[in-house]
């Protein structure tokens, strides 16, 4: 592989990696802070993806879609924390669990007698379809860049309301000991419902993003939240840091594995078992580093600060 192909599959792993990003911040804050497993995160991606396509369609502006989009899916999260989540605090992760499929369930449903089972697609802005030159012979699509630019920026405002806010101080707390929040007489409630709607908010601007590459269709989250956990085991459950880090680790993994690997692997065994071999190896990559990360090291890379 040349060095202009390495570097846009590098460039690919890292929009990957902030899209997973976005989706497995407010799953960590929300598993850690909450100690609450959502399986129906990726419903709030999926979400995210149909209203942003819809209300592109309907307006014909993909910008006007994003603004619109951002706080219906606050909305929704709010309501869902507060009609469905909120009952199941005090129960057993495995109801959670059941819970939250069933949620899944309801929403795929939903969103096939709202839009039906085809999906919906749009395409890119006509000012976003073209190609940037990074360097001499190495062009890369506008709107990547711009997937790259604004998860960099999310993340970039996410730690500053973290780590320079009253709020931040809050959750960084509640995802050490939330008891402790409660009895300082922090509104624990509210905090909740603020995370729950933040982190869909978050799922929903990663699913509109994706939105014009791929489409909007039925179960669109379901696949992708499994990567999610991944990223938020290696990283350190309740820890943005290390969903950072390690959303931008899977990313790249999962990316140059599939574009690398062959090749590494025709220095060892013939072109056809290579060939076949690769893909499913692959493939496998990124659970095979949340498992090592699970045996050496079972709190995650990044685990929150414990007081």
């Amino acid at each position: 592989m040349d060095a202009a192909l390495f570097l846009t599959q590098c460039l690919n792993g890292l929009q990957l990696g902030v899209l997973l990003f976005l989706l497995a911040a407010g799953l960590t804050l929300v598993f850690g802070i909450m100690d609450f497993v959502n399986l129906a995160h990726g419903s709030l991606y999926m979400l995210g993806a149909f209203f942003c396509a819809t209300l592109t369609l309907k307006l014909g502006s993909f910008a006007l879609a994003i603004v619109l989009t951002l706080p219906a899916m606050l909305g929704v999260g709010a309501i869902v924390e507060v009609t469905v989540v909120r009952r199941l605090y005090e129960r057993s992760h495995l109801d959670q669990v059941l819970a939250t499929f069933g949620l899944i369930l309801v929403f795929d449903t939903l969103v096939q007698i709202i839009w039906g089972p085809e999906g919906l697609t749009f395409p890119v802005p006509e000012v976003l379809n073209g190609q940037v030159r990074i360097l001499p012979g190495i062009d890369f699509p506008v709107y990547r860049l711009l997937i790259i630019s604004v998860g960099l920026g999310v993340a970039g405002l996410l730690y500053l309301l973290i780590s320079r806010t009253r709020i931040g101080m809050q959750i960084r707390a509640g995802a050490s000991n939330r008891r402790m929040v409660s009895a300082l007489g922090v509104d624990v409630a509210m905090l909740f419902t603020l995370v729950f709607a933040g982190g869909a908010a978050l799922a929903g601007l990663a699913g509109l993003m994706i939105a014009p590459i791929t489409e909007a269709s039925v179960g669109m989250g379901n696949e992708i939240l499994i990567v999610a956990f991944v990223v938020i085991i290696i990283g350190g459950i309740g820890s943005v840091q290390g969903a950072f880090l390690a959303a931008l680790l899977v990313g790249l993994i999962d990316t140059l594995g599939r574009s690398l690997l062959d090749d590494v692997m025709k220095l060892f065994m013939s072109d056809q078992a290579a060939e076949n071999a690769a893909p499913a190896l692959s493939a496998m990559l990124i659970y095979i580093l949340m498992a090592a990360i699970l045996y050496f090291r079972p709190q995650g890379l990044f685990p929150p600060k414990i007081r």
